[in-house]
């Protein structure tokens, strides 16, 4: 009986230590992401300016929203540069990592290749639009001395987008890189070795034994890159401000720029939780085709 009373005591010790611990981040989270989503629902359903107190006005936001093409245009253009920035970062990623495992075990190698991650999208962006500038740029430059027209990257409606898009990349990359890295880690290296003493070639272990057991850690990389692309923001900013002609204007400078520029509180939460609702909806699809959260690893 003494030795389950002290048990129990043990047990209420540990969970105050643990809530400690916990409370932190709680309060964090509470405070930063929780309220802030709450109370951004909350205004998608009001008039609001900063200025005077919120008027309730129903759904007046979502109708304006249906019916206002820029919305939707900032969508389509959202949709175009996480096509371009998933599919190019995934596939480089994927390669770089795999080639990390397969050639070499040096921590240099990856120290380099995390080295842009390090860098923040602002001055990534700025870095980018000085190499990228169309008259002094050395890109343009190097363009010109092969004797070709100078490419205006990020000027021109049809090269601004892919340009933004390969700026993230080039700062991404290392970081899905190394995730990538950890997951195939986890991959018991005797199979690789029965695969070679049967003849496979690299191609055929990379399709028959990376991807299959590699796709719960994919699954996910993929899931939070498909999220922070859609909340691209800081990149066009500093670079394109969402030109030219609003080629740029993605939904969140867009949001932004109704929140910040016009003051349209209102219309610009109901503009982000209807953002939360597709991205939501995504990682759900996501989540259920990738099987994210089954592993092939008996």
């Amino acid at each position: 009986m003494a030795v389950a009373t002290s048990s129990r005591a043990g047990n209420r010790g540990d969970g105050r230590l643990a809530a400690v611990f916990v409370a932190p981040a709680l309060l964090g989270f509470v405070v930063f992401l929780l309220w802030p989503t709450l109370r951004g629902i909350y205004l998608s359903f009001t008039r609001f300016n900063l200025l005077t107190p919120a008027q309730w006005v129903g759904l007046d936001n979502y109708v304006r929203m249906v019916n206002d093409p820029i919305f939707w245009e900032s969508l389509r253009v959202t949709v175009v540069y996480v096509v371009v920035n998933i599919g190019v970062q995934t596939v480089a990623a994927l390669v770089i990592a795999v080639l990390l495992q397969r050639l070499t075990q040096s921590s240099l190698l990856r120290g380099i290749v995390l080295t842009p991650y390090l860098m923040s999208n602002v001055v990534a962006g700025v870095v980018w639009l000085w190499i990228l500038d169309t008259q002094l740029g050395i890109g343009n430059e190097l363009v010109a001395g092969l004797g070709l027209d100078r490419i205006p990257f990020l000027a021109d409606e049809t090269w601004a987008v892919p340009t933004i898009a390969l700026i993230n990349v080039w700062r991404h990359v290392g970081y899905t890189a190394l995730l990538l890295f950890a997951g195939l880690q986890a991959i018991p290296g005797d199979m690789y070795e029965a695969a070679k003493v049967d003849g496979a070639s690299e191609w055929r272990m990379f399709r028959r034994i990376t991807l299959p057991l590699l796709r719960p850690v994919l699954a996910v990389v993929l899931i939070m890159t498909v999220i922070g692309s859609f909340q691209v923001f800081d990149t066009v900013a500093v670079t394109t401000a969402g030109g030219p002609a609003n080629a740029t204007n993605v939904l969140q400078f867009y949001i932004y720029g109704a929140a910040f520029g016009r003051f349209q509180f209102g219309y610009a939460s109901a503009m982000s939780v209807a953002l939360l609702v597709v991205l939501s909806a995504i990682t759900f699809v996501q989540y259920r085709l990738t099987r994210a959260g089954r592993t092939d690893l008996g």
